[in-house]
């Protein structure tokens, strides 16, 4: 599966810094894809693949002292389009 993961920085230099010392410290089983970050270096949008959501978990404890969090389910667009055609 493939989740749209929303991270909300409470702090940005701290996220930053951590990330140059650990990495992104993604659990086996999780796959990193792609990621954005807005503008301003408030949010970031990562894509991760993964059987399960609840393989996140540990990713997301590893940094919810300094991020919140929002996990979405998505599919590509084509997939989208075949499913949702009328």
């Amino acid at each position: 599966m493939r989740f749209m993961v929303i991270e909300t920085f409470r702090n940005t230099a701290a996220v930053y810094a951590r990330l140059a010392e650990r990495g992104r410290m993604i659990p086996a089983g999780v796959s990193y894809v792609d990621s954005s970050v807005e503008e301003g270096g408030g949010r970031c949008f990562q894509l991760m693949e993964c059987e399960r959501r609840a393989d996140l978990d540990p990713w997301i404890e590893a940094w919810a002292d300094l991020v919140d969090f929002e996990v979405v389910p998505v599919t590509d667009s084509a997939t989208a389009a075949a499913r949702f055609k009328g």
